[in-house]
C-alpha cells in the first residue's frame, strides 16, 4: 500500500515548530498598515484565493468574503468565478486580486486578463500550480481543461496584462526565477491545499526564495495560516502580506454578515501582539532573527 502524506499537517507542523523571542526594550505599539502595489491596507493579512463559494458555502459566501474585507481593510483575493461573480465581488469596494488557472485555452486566460482591467482590479495572477491533477495528466476544472504554462507564455501574458501579474503556486527557486525572467510583478508561495503530498512548507523554502527575488517583487505566502501568530511568522521571514482561507470559510458559515470582517480583526490583533512583543514598530521591522526553529 502506497504511503502518503497530507502536505497541510506537514506545514502545519512546520509553523509549530518556530518559535519566537521577546524583545521589550524600546518597543512601542505597532502599526499593521502595509502598502502593495500601491494601494494602503489597514493589514498585510489577506483572503487566499478561494473559489466557488457559493456553491461550496451557501449563495451570497462570495459576497459576505467580498464585504467582509472591504470592511477590514485588508486585500481580498479570489479564484476561479465567472465574469459576472467576479464583477459583483469587485463592487464591494474592496481592492482585488482575482487569480486565473492556467487553461489550456490561451485565449480565455488573455480574455479573463482584459476582463479584469475592465472590472479596476488591483492585480491579477496566475495558477500555476493547477496545471495536473491526481494522475499527472492535464486538470479539468468545471469542464475546462488546464495545461501547464512556459516561460515564454507567462512573458507573453505579463505583457499583455495592463495590471501587475502575480504567479501563484510558487514552491522553489527554479519557479521563482523563471517567473522573474518572464516580468512578473509578485509570487505567491503556496502549495495550493495539498496539491501533491510531502510538499515543501511555504516558510521552509520562502529564505531561498526571496533571496533570489533581492526584494525585486512582493513575495506573498499562504497555507495554513490560522492565527496572527502564524502570520508573524511569515511576515518576520519576509513575506510581503499573508492569505487566509480555511478560517474565513468558517467565519462565513458562522456569521454571513459580519464573521469575515471578525476573523481578519482578531487575526490583525494576534498579529499586532506579537509585534509588540518583539519590538517590531511596523511591517518595515520585521526580522527574520526573530524566529527560531526547534
Amino acid at each position: 500500500m502506497e504511503r502518503t502524506a497530507n502536505s497541510n499537517l506537514i506545514t502545519r507542523n512546520y509553523f509549530d515548530s518556530l518559535l519566537i523571542e521577546t524583545r521589550y526594550m524600546n518597543a512601542s505599539n505597532p502599526s499593521t498598515e502595509c502598502t502593495i502595489f500601491g494601494e494602503k491596507f489597514a493589514t498585510p493579512i489577506m483572503t487566499a484565493a478561494l473559489s466557488h463559494l457559493d456553491h461550496f458555502v451557501f449563495e451570497g459566501a462570495g459576497a459576505a468574503l467580498a464585504k467582509g474585507a472591504a470592511d477590514a481593510g485588508a486585500l481580498l483575493w479570489y479564484g476561479m468565478g465567472p465574469d459576472k461573480e467576479i464583477e459583483e465581488l469587485a463592487s464591494f469596494g474592496a481592492k482585488m486580486v482575482e487569480i486565473i488557472k492556467p487553461y489550456k485555452d490561451r485565449s480565455l486566460i488573455r480574455r479573463k486578463l482584459k476582463h479584469a482591467r475592465a472590472c479596476g482590479l488591483l492585480a491579477v495572477g496566475i495558477d500555476i500550480d493547477h496545471a495536473f491533477g491526481p494522475d499527472g495528466e492535464n486538470d479539468d476544472v468545471d469542464g475546462f481543461e488546464m495545461k501547464a504554462l512556459t516561460t515564454g507564455e507567462l512573458k507573453e501574458f505579463c505583457n499583455y496584462s495592463d495590471l501587475p501579474l502575480i504567479a501563484k503556486g510558487v514552491l522553489s527557486v527554479y519557479d521563482a526565477k523563471e517567473c522573474l525572467s518572464a516580468g512578473v510583478s509578485g509570487l505567491l508561495v503556496s502549495h495550493h491545499n495539498n496539491r501533491i503530498e510531502y510538499a515543501c512548507p511555504p516558510l521552509m523554502v520562502l529564505p531561498s526564495i526571496l533571496e533570489e527575488v533581492k526584494g525585486s517583487v512582493p513575495v506573498f505566502v499562504d497555507d495554513e495560516i490560522t492565527t496572527g501568530l502564524d502570520a508573524f511568522k511569515a511576515l518576520a521571514l519576509g513575506a510581503s502580506a499573508v492569505g487566509v482561507g480555511r478560517p474565513l470559510m468558517a467565519a462565513i458559515k458562522k456569521d454571513p454578515e459580519n464573521g469575515v470582517c471578525a476573523c481578519l480583526t482578531e487575526m490583525t490583533k494576534g498579529l499586532r501582539k506579537a509585534m509588540a512583543f518583539t519590538g517590531c514598530r511596523d511591517l518595515s521591522e520585521m526580522d527574520a532573527s526573530i524566529i527560531h526553529r526547534y
